[in-house]
């Protein structure tokens, strides 16, 4: 079962579910199965982010990050794992691959229009606002 570290602990740690190790060589990628499905109420998502620790000592990371798991998906939830080393890395069953953040969300309503709002920033874009 996912399981919180500490008891600040925003994220759960989820562990890898497999029959046998995963060797990633350098830059290869695998789904990683978790062993785990959900039913989260209606207005939830489950967020699947990278460990800190596996990317700063291993480079392991996760492709599509934050992976979101909708409230009515019910399959297994796996996990995109990238090795982003020059060293092979290997994943054994029940390693922490990643975290799992429960999130309540909010659905919009399109609305066409023929403009919007001006504001200070305007369409400033990327590093608009300087170096500090």
């Amino acid at each position: 079962m996912p399981a919180y570290a500490t008891p600040g602990s925003a994220g759960m740690d989820v562990r890898a579910f497999l029959d046998k190790p995963v060797t990633l060589g350098p830059l290869e990628r695998a789904l990683i199965p978790t062993g785990l499905y959900l039913q989260l109420p209606q207005g939830y998502e489950c967020q699947i982010r990278p460990r800190s620790g596996l990317a700063i000592k291993h480079g392991i990371s996760l492709v599509n990050t934050p992976g979101t798991v909708d409230c009515d998906y019910r399959g297994e939830i796996g996990v995109i794992v990238i090795n982003l080393s020059k060293d092979p890395f290997e994943i054994k069953d029940g390693e922490r691959i990643c975290q799992m953040v429960i999130t309540r969300y909010e659905r919009v309503e399109w609305e066409a229009v023929d403009r919007i709002d001006h504001t200070e920033r305007g369409d400033g874009a990327f590093g608009h606002s300087g170096v500090n």
